[in-house]
């Protein structure tokens, strides 16, 4: 891996599965603040924890204008029963065929187990990277470097 791409880059475009039937597009979401969560799998522990704790702040991160994207090379089957049993109450995209294709795009693929990183992506309106972190595998990386990112873009008045 080359590294994450970083604050200033052009957040590649993607269209992806969410759901059956439903898609989830980055490029549709311009003019608003998007918040990326790549994560490796559904039904582990931390994204599990992950996942919940951005459950829990998402009223914060809406209250900025931001929209948020979960992202994992699970199916949108194991993404769908994931949310129900979790209650999330926001996209979970399969980054699953072509396995990892978005994840790669962003420099957050893990190639030697086939999954994505636990990195984060906050995206300007404009579809610029403006704030990216890379965590160690294991470890929840919790919701203030997200949470600071929007608040610097609402300050910047660039969101």
């Amino acid at each position: 891996m080359t590294g994450l791409l970083p604050p200033g880059a052009l957040a590649p475009d993607f269209t992806l599965q969410s759901t059956a039937g439903a898609v989830g597009t980055l490029s549709a979401l311009r003019g608003r603040p998007v918040v990326i969560a790549f994560y490796p799998a559904d039904w582990s522990p931390v994204c599990g924890d992950q996942m919940a704790l951005y459950n829990e702040v998402l009223p914060i991160m809406e209250g900025f204008g931001a929209h948020l994207l979960g992202i994992s090379v699970d199916g949108a089957w194991c993404h769908r029963a994931f949310a129900e049993q979790r209650k999330l109450r926001f996209p979970l995209l399969a980054d699953f065929e072509p396995k990892g294709a978005v994840a790669r795009l962003y420099g957050a693929y893990r190639a030697a187990d086939g999954t994505s990183e636990r990195a984060l992506f906050v995206v300007d309106g404009g579809g610029a990277v403006a704030w990216s972190y890379l965590s160690p595998i294991a470890v929840n990386p919790g919701a203030a470097g997200i949470l600071e990112a929007l608040e610097t873009l609402a300050k910047k008045g660039t969101s």
